[in-house]
């Protein structure tokens, strides 16, 4: 919901220029969040879209086949079954799958499990992020806006100021989160990593502003 901000306007004696900056700074918009066109290093899927599905959270199906591959093992990690020629298949109790690789005499790692499908829990830090840092933002603009107006800061600074500043407090927010927590699965394959929004550190990478 948007805030009302009351600005108390610099008599500078040049009403014209007030007026100029107060125009140019209506024209423009400060968007900030995770824009598409990125793809993600591992899988080739939209950043825009990994952000929507963490965001929201989302059950996913495999579209062709008959399971969905979830790499479980480090050697497994942003890859697929079909890069590898030496894994077998072992059925659950459950009805799922697992692939799995020899390690030795009667011992093997499993890299994959195969499920029917897969429930991404919702973790918002878009949403939360926002919510959270708004008021900090309202402040910052308003202590800054008569200046601008004033033409003593240059109102592009001003705004790129605004949307980084904004899109480094939702970095920080992702970071945080630690609820719901990664699935053991998800674990397995990236040890020691257990925030459940940062892998490979791209995601929080890809929160960035735009102003239009």
């Amino acid at each position: 919901m948007r805030k009302k901000i009351v600005i108390t306007i610099k008599d500078t004696g040049d009403m014209s220029e007030i007026i100029k900056n107060i125009e140019k700074l209506k024209s423009k918009k400060i968007k900030v969040g995770v824009f598409s066109g990125e793809k993600h290093e591992n899988s080739e899927i939209d950043m825009a879209d990994l952000a929507r599905i963490h965001e929201y959270g989302m059950t996913i199906n495999p579209k062709n086949g008959k399971y969905l591959a979830i790499p479980c093992h480090p050697k497994a990690k942003g890859k697929s079954p079909r890069d590898f020629n030496d894994l077998f298949f072992i059925e659950t109790e459950k009805g799922n799958g697992l692939l799995a690789k020899e390690k030795g005499k009667d011992s093997f790692d499993v890299y994959f499990v195969l499920v029917k499908s897969v429930t991404i829990p919702e973790r918002s830090f878009l949403r939360s992020g926002y919510d959270e840092n708004i008021d900090k933002i309202y402040k910052k603009i308003k202590d800054m806006m008569p200046d601008v107006i004033a033409n003593e800061i240059d109102p592009e600074f001003f705004m790129d100021s605004i949307g980084e500043e904004f899109a480094g407090l939702i970095r920080k927010k992702l970071v945080s989160i630690k609820s719901p927590p990664k699935s053991k699965v998800t674990l397995a394959a990236s040890p020691g990593k257990t925030n459940p929004l940062q892998d490979t550190g791209q995601l929080v990478e890809s929160i960035r502003h735009e102003i239009e």
